[in-house]
């Protein structure tokens, strides 16, 4: 039973006193992606009111003010694919990854987040993941996550998937299905396209995304069933939603030719030896941006809390590491470091996102878009972080923390 000692152990605390109701952002230098340059922004009840060159009088109205003295101004990043409940599991009950505490994601400047099941959808399943996407929405990010895990028949909550997108507020899609992978159920074409009709489908009554989240493993196979689905079915191509596709290099050629088709295709921002058959997500975006297929069609996620595995030819974990959010601004710092202008960069941690997962007020600095926002200084790094309109990392020191972080208490018998 959790005593008093316990309760204070624990350091609950009741929620903050609110802010003053308006927020004025002045001297930003905004990428909205684009680059826009200095803007003054209004921040209200969780969303930018207003945006413009020029100061309005608030005739003694109380404001909060911050000036950013030119600071750089970006959206926040929509993480596409993180296991907020954890991934793993594919070593013995100990390899559970623990789940990803907010912070991890506000202070790598992610203020959304889609969360995802892995191998293991047998201890997790569908009904914690929407709750960990609730519990994230009340410390303040905003949070979704697709129904379903590696294997068929997904784990629903209402026992189908087209009811889990449209009934189930955060669930948006069905993902991540395994292709490719010796840990995968081995679906067949049937299996694909029953199961991307059912997003499409329930992402039309809904305004979901309602696409199919494909996690693509290092089988040669590769993306043929993805070929297949698109060559003998009617369904759109953005249906069909590839991760992981810089994992392997021919992987990666496969997976240009299926956004030249109209997929988008999704990297992911784990690490990658020199000597290793994968690209780094800053290099694979580079090829993506100089391939000449649309911009709009490449996105990149973090796999935060997921397993980063190395098998041996018998299947066995010989290695095992952990995504983390933290990687996807590390990714951004890297293209930066090369040159890449940031305005052509950031889509694809934001803009691209948004659109890719109908999120209309996301991914882009306008008025009447959700308030996320990261602040970069001189250095490429991170200064600040608002996430729906409360500012989560100030002055590069963290505000705001998940209700069970930096705890002390300890088990007592």
């Amino acid at each position: 039973m959790l005593t008093i000692a316990d309760a204070k152990a624990l350091q609950w605390k009741p929620a903050p006193t609110p802010p003053a109701p308006l927020k004025l952002i002045t001297n930003a230098h905004v990428y909205a992606p684009d680059d826009i340059g200095i803007q003054h922004i209004l921040v209200a009840a969780g969303k930018i009111l207003w945006m413009g060159a020029s100061l309005p009088s608030f005739n003694g109205v109380p404001v909060e003010q911050v000036d950013l003295q030119g600071q750089r101004v970006l959206p926040g990043f929509i993480d596409g694919h993180a296991h907020l409940t954890g991934g793993g599991g594919e070593s013995g009950f100990k390899s559970r990854v623990p789940s990803v505490p907010l912070s991890h994601f506000t202070s790598a400047g992610v203020t959304s987040v889609v969360g995802v099941l892995g191998t293991d959808d047998t201890t997790r399943d569908t009904r914690s993941l929407v709750a960990h996407a609730y519990a994230l929405r009340e410390e303040g990010l905003s949070a979704w996550c697709h129904t379903g895990g590696y294997h068929l028949p997904p784990v629903t909550i209402t026992g189908k998937v087209r009811d889990d997108i449209v009934f189930i507020d955060p669930i948006i899609g069905v993902g991540e299905i395994a292709l490719s992978d010796h840990r995968s159920s081995q679906p067949t074409l049937p299996d694909l396209l029953r199961l991307a009709s059912d997003a499409h489908v329930a992402g039309l009554i809904s305004g979901k995304a309602g696409i199919i989240h494909l996690h693509l493993g290092d089988g040669m196979r590769g993306l043929e069933l993805v070929r297949q689905a698109l060559d003998t079915s009617e369904l759109p191509a953005r249906v069909f939603n590839p991760t992981h596709v810089n994992r392997r290099k021919a992987l990666f050629d496969e997976a240009l030719e299926l956004a030249g088709r109209g997929c988008t295709i999704d990297i992911t921002a784990f690490p990658v030896a020199d000597d290793e058959d994968a690209w780094r997500a800053d290099t694979a975006l580079i090829k993506y941006l100089e391939s000449g297929h649309p911009d709009t069609n490449v996105t990149i996620s973090s796999d935060g809390g997921g397993c980063l595995p190395t098998w041996n030819e018998q299947g066995e974990m010989v290695h095992m590491d952990v995504g983390h959010p933290s990687s996807l601004f590390e990714t951004l710092q890297a293209l930066l470091a090369q040159s890449v202008p940031l305005e052509r960069a950031l889509p694809a941690f934001t803009s691209n996102v948004a659109d890719i997962l109908r999120l209309p007020h996301k991914g882009r600095i306008a008025p009447n878009n959700d308030a996320d926002l990261i602040v970069i200084n001189d250095q490429n790094a991170i200064s600040d972080v608002m996430a729906g309109g409360n500012w989560h990392v100030s002055n590069q020191k963290q505000c705001i923390h998940g209700t069970f972080e930096n705890t002390t208490a300890t088990n007592k018998s």
